[in-house]
């Protein structure tokens, strides 16, 4: 009898990315990939021709499920057909409108206590406010407003546009606490009403694709690490992707004021508070293009440096930042001497803004209550030697690095693995291997991160 198999999909900025796996323990069996063009926007289209790039392995799944990249705009006409390219969520140009909205209804305290969250340019609601200001004729054609992955399950299979809380969560005209649409949220932005998915149950069977595998709802990128990782309360993570983020699992809903932490739902039936900063692993990139150095070479010279860099404090917005909310915002080298002028020292200046970054968004989340039982260190960056060694003194608390795997796409499938069963909760997979990084030179952090945080504060707020 052959063995029952699913399928995860990661919709990201980059790539798609599917991982097929056995339903009852998780197995990857087999896994496959196609680019997505680079930008801040981009047409569906592209998604769908990279998912056809993989279809053959997609067919072998007998449930099928997609994660992907949050916030997306995807409008799209009565007819079915997308009325332009996809706004990303790393597109800023939908700031003032963001501000906009918050200021006309209610600011920032209504906001969070509506939709969990104070909107930034990420969000949909705003992108959509921009489009109604800017193609008013696209805004007037438009009758649905999806999120990248709603548009990719309905096109899959699913008996209708669907979508999961915990995308839904991130819109701006979703109350993660109501559970339900602020519909005059949405028409405020877009200036007529739209109809958006229906928001699914976790673990609900939403459809069928075209070889007859059943298509779970789909979620958010982070929702899908946090299922992928098999995320309880107490555990927080640090993604250090494109954007970084630090999340983790609770129990109640998160309403920050201050806009700094998002307080989306999970893909389970709770609620994942959040911190994302536009800029992560491109900050080491960028500073490998700046040493010419690979990415390897960047971390050996980043070792070879003394804690704090000879003095160098990095301010790593480099395209505008998410939070602190800085859209306009650039990087800063700040300490620069002709003794510390080095390539060790620049390197070494790129990590510790790095995690200070991080560390900054990790205590963002203490603030709303989240205490952690242990941090968990996920993403492309967390493959640098040189994170993995710094980041417990600068966290500020043991780390366990999992070992590298497609936690998102994995989320997606074991949620596929949840529709297939129909059971309360989600099939218990086993934890993936990790290892544990402690440090004894904790109190080296201190001066790292109150140079950081000086500098941070005194940079120019725009």
């Amino acid at each position: 009898m052959a063995e029952t198999l699913v399928a995860g999909v990661d919709s990201s900025t980059q790539s798609t990315k599917v991982v097929l796996c056995r339903a009852g323990d998780g197995t990857v069996v087999a896994q496959a990939s196609a680019p997505h063009p680079d930008g801040t926007e981009c047409h569906p289209r592209h998604w769908w021709d990279a998912l056809a790039r993989v279809r053959e392995l997609l067919e072998r799944a007998d449930a099928v499920a997609v994660a992907a990249q949050q916030h997306g705009m995807v409008a799209v006409d009565g007819a079915g057909e997308v009325v332009r390219p996809a706004l990303l969520w790393n597109d800023t140009r939908s700031a003032p409108q963001a501000r906009a909205l918050v200021a006309e209804h209610g600011g920032p305290k209504a906001w969070a206590e509506r939709t969990g969250s104070v909107p930034l340019a990420s969000f949909t609601v705003g992108k959509l406010r921009w489009m109604a200001e800017h193609e008013p004729e696209n805004a007037r054609r438009t009758e649905r407003v999806m999120l990248p992955h709603d548009w990719l399950t309905w096109r899959l299979g699913a008996s209708e546009p669907v979508t999961d809380r915990g995308d839904a969560s991130g819109t701006g005209y979703w109350s993660p606490a109501a559970g339900a649409y602020l519909p005059d949220l949405l028409r405020a932005a877009l200036g007529r009403d739209a109809e958006p998915p229906r928001v699914a149950a976790p673990g609900e069977a939403v459809g069928e694709t075209p070889w007859g595998a059943a298509l779970g709802p789909g979620t958010g990128d982070n929702m899908g690490a946090a299922l992928g990782l098999g995320l309880e309360p107490g555990d927080v993570v640090v993604s250090i992707g494109t954007s970084g983020t630090a999340f983790a699992v609770a129990g109640a809903p998160a309403a920050d004021p201050s806009g700094l932490v998002a307080g989306f739902a999970d893909a389970t039936g709770r609620f994942l508070p959040l911190v994302c900063t536009l800029n992560a692993a491109r900050i080491l990139s960028a500073a490998a293009s700046m040493t010419g150095a690979s990415l390897a070479e960047l971390s050996a010279l980043a070792l070879a440096a003394e804690p704090g860099a000879g003095g160098l404090t990095l301010l790593p917005y480099l395209d505008g930042e998410r939070t602190p909310d800085r859209p306009d915002a650039s990087g800063v080298l700040a300490g620069l001497t002709t003794s510390n002028a080095t390539r060790e020292n620049v390197a070494r200046a790129a990590v510790e803004a790095l995690l200070c970054s991080l560390a900054d968004a990790v205590g963002h989340l203490a603030a709303q209550g989240v205490a952690p039982r242990r941090t968990l260190l996920i993403g492309g960056g967390a493959r640098s030697e040189a994170v993995r060694a710094l980041a417990p003194a600068i966290l500020g608390t043991p780390v366990t690095v999992p070992e590298p795997a497609e936690y998102v796409a994995l989320g997606a499938a074991r949620q596929a693995a949840w529709a297939l069963a129909g059971t309360p909760e989600p099939p218990r997979w086993p934890a993936p291997p990790a290892t544990e990084h402690t440090t004894d030179r904790a109190a080296d952090a201190e001066p790292i991160r109150a140079r950081y945080a000086a500098l941070r504060d005194s940079a120019p707020q725009i």
